[in-house]
């Protein structure tokens, strides 16, 4: 729970705010960019909701802060009707879990409802409400895991859901050894006619992201929407393993049409194919630049 007694001084006056246990995640700045702002390497309140709309959107925000550092001055009475909300519709059958977890950093997962069975990508808290939200959509499948930073609650999922998990076996470590499949090589994986994995090695040895009906694209810590710069981009100094090699992944995902990126961390991004396309190659220049 955030601390009244931490809460920072650069928030605006008003009920909601942030506290100095944030780690600067970015989470609730976009999610709810019209409520958090950036304020000394700090998130900070700039706004106070002024309407339901982005009442709504700070809660969401609160509940998905991986350090509940972010508070109210009166105790919320919406706060079962927002746990109903998530998961967060994306778009189509794409959906955010929201509650994100300390433990990868505050990273975004996902969950693609399909008849053939649901695919959750990275792993959020298991939060209980969370979980029963879940259950109502169908449960879980597979618990695709992109790399080794965003497994968080793995192990907890698995058990309550019996999905399978997926991951590279150059990022399983002592915590992730029982992963049910563990991809190999560079090649695509083709997991079902609609759901492709892509090894993509960079900022880590082993990362993979997933293309789900040629138009979304799950991309972990390997490609993200960088609002500073307004372009897409690769993390440049959260490169674990080489980032020549991300280079070479990066230009290899650029032969993939795809409408949306939805990153772990980092901003979404979500246009055209030919905007989408133009981005890459913007990319690809931004990655020649510091190689």
């Amino acid at each position: 729970m955030a601390n009244l007694k931490h809460r920072r001084s650069q928030n605006i006056a008003g009920d909601f705010y942030v506290d100095s246990s944030c780690i600067d995640c970015d989470t609730c700045r976009w999610m709810a960019p019209e409520i958090f702002d950036h304020q000394d390497s700090q998130s900070a309140v700039y706004n106070q909701p002024q309407d339901r709309l982005q009442r709504s959107r700070a809660m969401q925000a609160l509940l998905s802060c991986p350090t509940a550092s972010i508070g109210t001055l009166e105790k919320p009475t919406d706060i079962k009707a927002i746990q109903e909300q998530f998961p967060l519709l994306v778009a189509d059958n794409v959906y955010h879990c929201g509650y994100h977890a300390e433990s990868s950093y505050g990273a975004a997962s996902y969950l693609v409802q399909r008849p053939e069975g649901n695919i959750l990508v990275d792993s959020p808290r298991f939060a209980p409400s969370l979980v029963k939200q879940i259950e109502n959509m169908g449960g879980i499948r597979y618990m695709y895991l992109t790399h080794r930073d965003d497994v968080a609650d793995h192990e907890k999922y698995h058990q309550h859901f019996q999905c399978d998990r997926i991951l590279h076996i150059d990022d399983i470590s002592t915590g992730t050894k029982s992963v049910e499949i563990q991809l190999q090589g560079v090649e695509p994986y083709q997991l079902a006619a609609d759901v492709l994995i892509i090894p993509v090695a960079g900022h880590t040895k082993g990362h993979t992201v997933l293309l789900y009906q040629e138009k979304f694209l799950f991309s972990g810590d390997h490609l993200a929407w960088s609002a500073d710069l307004q372009q897409l981009l690769a993390f440049r100094n959260a490169c674990w393993y080489s980032w020549t090699e991300l280079g070479k992944s990066m230009a290899k995902l650029a032969t993939y049409n795809f409408e949306w990126v939805l990153p772990g961390h980092g901003r979404r991004f979500n246009s055209d194919r030919a905007t989408m396309q133009q981005q890459m190659r913007k990319c690809l220049e931004y990655i020649d630049r510091f190689s």
